[in-house]
């Protein structure tokens, strides 16, 4: 197996996919969220969420930055620090800095999975400041593409839940809605 085509390929799928769906989004409703349950994410708080779910993290796996400060150790991290509730979760302020963050984000992770160079991919044990089981480098890089996945999934259905016209293809970047 090549990790790195693989990762990649994903990568340039799923963010095409996420790309085309930030583009049904109006910047009039970054604050709209489900209106029944909890915990939820406005949309533009979703949307800035997406924007790191994998390049970022990626960083952390392939660097060691988690972007936390000098010496405070991720494993160490409170459970509320490490996934706080929606309402302190940051939030985009358009659909533009969404898409400009997006891009930022897809260079990042092509540079970094190049950086980690194929051997590391494949053989290097990873592990992960909320789950600390090893496994190979290449797979928890597919895991954070996976991280981006669901979340386009959720953007899919908040668009769907304000009558946005998305449908499976859209879903999966191949066409426009109807």
């Amino acid at each position: 197996m090549n990790w790195t085509n693989l990762l990649k390929s994903e990568m340039d799928q799923i963010y095409g996919a996420t790309e085309g769906l930030i583009d049904l989004v109006d910047d009039d409703r970054l604050d709209w969220k489900p209106a029944t349950g909890t915990n939820w994410m406005t949309t533009g708080q979703l949307l800035m969420h997406i924007t790191n779910a994998c390049g970022m993290t990626v960083s952390g796996f392939v660097t060691g930055d988690w972007g936390l400060p000098e010496g405070v150790n991720p494993e160490d991290m409170p459970a509320e620090d490490m996934l706080p509730p929606a309402e302190k979760l940051p939030t985009v302020s358009s659909v533009a800095e969404a898409k400009k963050l997006l891009a930022e984000d897809k260079l990042r992770a092509h540079r970094l999975i190049e950086e980690a160079g194929e051997n590391r991919l494949a053989n290097e044990a990873s592990t992960a400041p909320w789950d600390p089981t090893p496994m190979p480098l290449g797979q928890r890089l597919l895991g954070m593409v996976g991280h981006l996945e669901n979340h386009k999934g959720q953007l899919f259905y908040y668009l769907k839940l304000q009558g946005k016209p998305v449908n499976t293809m859209t879903l999966y970047g191949m066409g426009v809605p109807t």
